[in-house]
């Protein structure tokens, strides 16, 4: 399987400091700061990434579920909200996601959608947060 790897560079104390973050591909490269991260300046943030990559692999876990079980979803749309508590800790991930997908029951959807959450690679490597998942089936 494929090795992935990003890398960060910080320069200066915690609060006055500032770094960038880059992912190997080229495909992104943004600024972080103390005010990025903790507070609601304009930047990136650890988190955000990691939610991003969260909401990415629960989308393709749950399409590649369906597909096994016979059904073609036409879009599967997640959002991942990442709480940053005391500590800092990450305290929880609410995943929020839709499918679009043709001739699909309720019932198999919440079965699937429960799977992909515990099976999806990025939960897995978060087992010790808590996890919420709330999934729409759309018509």
């Amino acid at each position: 399987m494929a090795v992935r790897s990003a890398e960060a560079t910080w320069n200066g104390t915690l609060r006055a400091g500032n770094g960038t973050m880059r992912v190997s591909s080229g495909f992104f490269e943004g600024p972080y700061t103390f005010a990025s991260r903790f507070e609601e300046e304009k930047g990136t943030n650890p988190e955000e990434l990691i939610g991003a990559a969260h909401a990415g692999c629960y989308s393709m876990f749950l399409s590649a579920l369906l597909s096994n079980a016979g059904f073609t979803p036409t879009r599967i749309h997640t959002t991942a909200k990442v709480h940053l508590g005391a500590g800092p800790t990450i305290t929880k991930i609410e995943l929020n996601t839709e499918a679009e997908v043709p001739g699909l029951d309720e019932a198999t959807f919440a079965e699937k959608a429960a799977a992909a959450k515990a099976g999806c690679p990025v939960s897995k490597a978060l087992a010790s947060v808590d996890i919420e998942l709330t999934a729409r089936l759309l018509a």
